[in-house]
């Protein structure tokens, strides 16, 4: 009977280390799926790991995290091993400020649920067109100060043309170097009611760009607008419930302004009219669009800027041949300070000649000698 008793001790001795090891594991996957990052302070749902000179996304945060802030380090680019854990509760990432150069394919493939992301104030030079996965859940996106070359936008761009991003409803490009917007840059964003484009260099809103149906807020501030087209201004007459800033932007008033500045007169969308002013001719600077009249509005001021620019050419033009005419003066100064020299002793001898004659003729003896010697 003791060897029986003993094989039961044996047994229910394995059984309960097995059970214990068991134990062991599922603590230690909880502990590691509850820690906080190194260097990052958490509380509640929300991890915060900001200012710590990180130079990569920290790879363990809790699976209940809602909120991310990894702001203010030197991150230069994130992939698809910046978050290896899915984290089907995180709903809002803050990126921004951490000198971003590089957003990588399937980065954010962990963060299915994923509804505000900001990746502003960074210098992001590369976007993976497949950055954010097929199906996602995204609505409000900031990429305002991220891009500081033109040519770096068209993958931006071309995201936002993917139909991806169905679900989006704010976007900020503010403070960009976009220029020109291409017709179609936001036709896949069927849910947008809020675009920022303030202070982003733009010179003209081409006809079909802002073809957004539900499109409610339009942020055009501090650009480079001169005048809006009338069939912009017919686009925006199509949204009644859209409201605009337009404030900051060097409009022109000249005639080719007319037709604005009957919309400008007629309209309530837009909310800051009261501070558009005339950047030019002189003669209406700083004047405001709505006090301006239509008898002020004159054709002369695209002829002044043309004149004024030709004037411009001309001196430079006129500038660079002085340049190059001193350039070969200098290479051929030797070749011309001889031909001088020969030149000014071929006069000496020339006026020599001259007033060796001068001086017979002048003295009679001379001259009968002169004329003996020729006898």
């Amino acid at each position: 009977m003791r060897p029986l008793s003993t094989s039961r001790g044996c047994k229910r001795g394995g059984a309960y280390k097995s059970g214990m090891m068991h134990l062991l594991v599922l603590l230690a996957l909880t502990l590691s799926c509850h820690c906080c990052p190194d260097r990052c302070l958490c509380s509640s749902q929300t991890v915060k790991c900001q200012n710590q000179d990180l130079d990569a996304i920290p790879s363990s945060f809790p699976t209940t995290t809602k909120i991310i802030f990894v702001t203010g380090n030197n991150i230069s680019y994130i992939n698809k091993d910046s978050f290896p854990i899915r984290l089907d509760m995180l709903t809002d990432l803050y990126l921004s400020g951490n000198e971003l150069e590089s957003v990588g394919a399937m980065v954010f493939e962990n963060l299915p649920n994923l509804v505000r992301l900001d990746l502003s104030n960074n210098n992001i030079q590369a976007f993976s067109e497949r950055a954010l996965p097929v199906e996602n859940t995204l609505q409000v996106l900031n990429l305002s100060r991220s891009f500081h070359n033109h040519s770096c936008m068209d993958a931006v761009l071309s995201v936002l043309q993917s139909g991806n991003l169905l679900m989006l409803k704010v976007l900020d490009l503010s403070n960009n170097d976009l220029v020109i917007l291409p017709d179609d840059a936001f036709s896949s964003l069927s849910n947008l009611v809020n675009i920022s484009l303030q202070n982003s260099t733009i010179i003209s809103v081409l006809n079909g760009t802002l073809k957004v149906p539900p499109l409610r807020d339009l942020d055009l501030r501090d650009n480079s607008l001169r005048v809006l087209p009338t069939t912009t201004l017919a686009e925006f007459s199509l949204k009644p419930d859209l409201s605009l800033w337009l404030a900051g932007n060097p409009w022109r008033c000249d005639c080719f302004i007319e037709e604005m500045l009957l919309w400008l007169k007629n309209s309530t969308q837009v909310m800051d009219s009261q501070n558009l002013t005339c950047a030019s001719p002189e003669a209406l600077r700083h004047q405001p669009l709505l006090q301006v009249e239509l008898s002020q509005l004159k054709c002369l001021g695209e002829m002044e800027g043309v004149l004024e620019t030709s004037y411009v050419f001309l001196g430079l033009v006129l500038a660079l041949i002085g340049v190059i005419f001193l350039l070969v003066l200098y290479l051929n100064r030797k070749g011309i300070k001889r031909w001088i020299y020969n030149i000014r002793d071929a006069c000496r001898d020339h006026m020599e000649g001259y007033h060796y004659r001068y001086e017979i003729n002048s003295d009679p003896r001379l001259a009968n000698l002169s004329i003996n010697s020729d006898v």
